[in-house]
């Protein structure tokens, strides 16, 4: 080890992060125990007692506070300024530790807590288990008693929170068998092999909420004003049945830092592994993680078979290899394009408008993130979806002399017509409502070229915007208008989808979004009259951009010299490359061949080089093993360095 690298080590571990008098950073554990065997315990979320403690004397020698809910709210109230190097220490579970071994070192430090309970596991008999979780039984001496509850509320220091009544399990979410956290999961039933209703869910989770409300009330003489989300599992749908019931606040294991000019959503950093002191002072200065994306884009097509036997083999046969190939993020069609003309003509989850060619997408996208530890971003068209008697609300175009639905490539309904958008609206619902996933990609069929969209809503949208009442088609492709109108079109484009963004994030709020551009409109500053696209306007819009970095479908008879262009002009708009992701192409569709593993690795080594570190490719076929999983390894792993893209090349 260098003295330099050791110097920075101490420097990292002893020296405080001061941060902002109105932010906060909020800690949550759970049980703490004298025997936590390191790293490899079997409980991985235990904290020992002497860890615990050097946490704590770090933390007072290095000029961090300790705070309560209540300085929160006089703070936000403007009564008085929360101190610097504020955080907020929180304890899951209930677990008897918590009076044994927590309590005594609060009341040493003086330092205030918030107390989670499950009123569940606390009602279970003396003589009986808690069932924990799924899986894990324990026996109700492990958690603490009524009277242990009464005392720890006599201090004075801790706040007794819900962490709800029976929540704290998962619940059957597919027909295959898959349990997803109970507060944020439709219940499916394998008797009737149906779903539960959504009104049905609510009252569950309500009925849920308000009975560990009235346990807490009984047991401690008031109600709690705080719910603590099992699994960190949670919603806005849930966090507003929560406020309707008086819990205040809503703590989640979402990363980062906390602000007073937020809401009352809280995240907390989940201390888990017994770290060392090291460890921990780290996670203070780092909340958020900002790892590279790398990814492998995967058609659920080629997962789906009408041979269970098979679909299994082919489902363990991607998980294997995406785990092997050290990334950490998997674009996973959610739609069924069997013709591969890029249009849905059906969907992989259940949903009000479409066939289910199989309930199939929350099974691989639980499965991925589970077993191959990656976050999954659902790939969905925005506008091509292939719905009998929708043929009228298409985008429509002027070709041949006369206006008329499209008819080739990505058969799009108008963005424009508002049964268009309830429909679109209603299937990104019924997404979120009945899959996991951790962020929405955008489909390349988000365009409109400079002779669409005519259709007479686009007509309507256009003469209100230029407040010309009697507006022609001709008159919005005469040049005065046209680029007036491919701006106008370009953000109801990024307006839409921010809009089907937002139903997703009702039900599943951590989602990242990413969306699809052609490379053209990087390349060429006129093209977005081509494409109605807007690279700087994405780039605001959006976690990701994700260029179709893609020369063979580009016809670029020179690829490296093309990224390489590609690549300069993208700096010009994101210098540092932090929310442009490079999607390149294992498939050259003119020839329908694949693209050979040694330009591949050129390609990705090009990008690395050129200081670009979110880098994708499609599509990975898994079946064929390609691009050969060596290739991955060696050249997109996160493990990857520009060197050694070099070196392995």
């Amino acid at each position: 080890m260098s003295y330099k690298f050791l110097f920075s080590i101490i420097i990292l571990i002893f020296s405080p992060l001061s941060f902002s008098s109105n932010s906060y950073l909020a800690l949550c554990y759970h049980d703490v125990r004298d025997d936590v065997n390191g790293i490899v315990d079997h409980d991985q979320m235990a904290v020992s007692t002497n860890n615990l403690i050097a946490q704590f004397e770090w933390l007072k020698t290095h000029n961090y506070h300790a705070i309560s809910l209540d300085d929160v709210i006089a703070a936000k109230q403007g009564k008085k300024e929360l101190p610097e190097n504020a955080f907020l220490l929180t304890f899951d579970d209930g677990y008897k530790s918590f009076y044994t071994h927590v309590l005594p070192l609060l009341q040493e430090y003086n330092y205030p807590a918030v107390l989670a309970l499950v009123g569940k596991w606390l009602e279970t008999p003396a003589d009986q288990d808690v069932i924990y979780g799924d899986h894990d039984i324990k026996p109700r001496s492990f958690f603490l008693t009524r009277e242990e509850i009464k005392h720890i509320q006599q201090s004075k220091l801790v706040e007794i929170a819900s962490h709800s009544y029976d929540l704290h399990h998962g619940v059957l979410a597919n027909p295959q068998g898959n349990s997803q956290p109970a507060a944020t999961s439709l219940q499916f039933n394998k008797v009737t092999n149906s779903y539960e209703s959504a009104d049905s869910f609510n009252k569950r989770v309500f009925n849920d909420l308000k009975q560990n409300n009235h346990f807490i009330r009984q047991l401690t003489g008031q109600y709690p004003r705080t719910m603590v989300w099992p699994y960190g599992a949670y919603s806005h749908l849930t966090e507003n049945m929560a406020h309707s019931l008086g819990l205040r606040f809503s703590l989640t294991l979402d990363d980062g830092t906390n602000s007073l000019k937020t809401g009352s959503t809280i995240k907390r950093i989940l201390i888990t592994g017994n770290p060392s002191l090291s460890d921990f002072v780290y996670s203070l200065h780092h909340p958020l993680t900002n790892d590279p994306i790398r990814v492998a884009h995967v058609d659920l097509d080629y997962v789906y078979d009408p041979d269970l036997a098979q679909e299994n083999r082919n489902l363990d046969l991607l998980l294997d290899r995406i785990k092997a190939m050290k990334i950490n993020t998997v674009f996973l069609q959610a739609f069924a394009d069997p013709d591969g003309d890029g249009n849905a003509d059906a969907l992989y989850f259940p949903n009000r408008h479409m066939p289910v060619r199989k309930d199939l997408f929350n099974r691989v996208a639980w499965q991925l993130q589970t077993r191959s530890q990656v976050n999954v971003y659902a790939w969905m068209p925005v506008l091509s979806f292939v719905i009998p008697g929708t043929k009228n609300m298409r985008v429509q175009q002027f070709k041949n002399d006369r206006i008329a639905p499209v008819e080739s490539e990505y058969l799009r309904l108008s963005p424009f017509n508002k049964q268009t958008q309830t429909l679109i609206n209603e299937i990104y619902q019924d997404l979120a409502m009945h899959a996991n996933f951790s962020g929405l990609l955008f489909h390349d069929d988000a365009y409109l070229n400079d002779f669409e969209d005519l259709s007479p809503e686009a007509l309507s949208y256009a003469a209100s915007a230029f407040k010309k009442p009697d507006l022609t088609a001709n008159q919005l492709l005469d040049s005065s208008l046209s680029k007036q109108w491919s701006a106008l079109k370009t953000k109801e484009l990024t307006l839409f989808t921010l809009r089907l963004a937002n139903q997703v994030k009702y039900y599943r709020p951590k989602i990242k979004t990413a969306r699809n551009m052609y490379a053209n409109v990087v390349m060429d500053p006129k093209s977005e009259l081509w494409f109605s696209q807007n690279y700087p306007q994405m780039l605001r819009s959006y976690d990701y951009t994700a260029i179709m970095a893609m020369p063979y479908m580009e016809k670029a008879p020179k690829p490296l010299e093309w990224l390489s262009t590609l690549s300069s002009k993208v700096k010009k708009f994101d210098p540092l490359f932090t929310k442009t992701l490079f999607e390149l192409q294992s498939v050259d569709w003119l020839t329908e061949q694949a693209i050979s593993n040694q330009i591949l690795k050129s390609h990705f080594r090009l990008l690395m080089q050129s200081g670009i570190t979110n880098i994708g490719y499609y599509p990975d076929k898994f079946l064929d093993n390609h691009p050969q999983l060596k290739t991955i390894q060696s050249s997109l792993s996160l493990n990857t360095t520009p060197f050694q893209a070099v070196k392995n090349d």
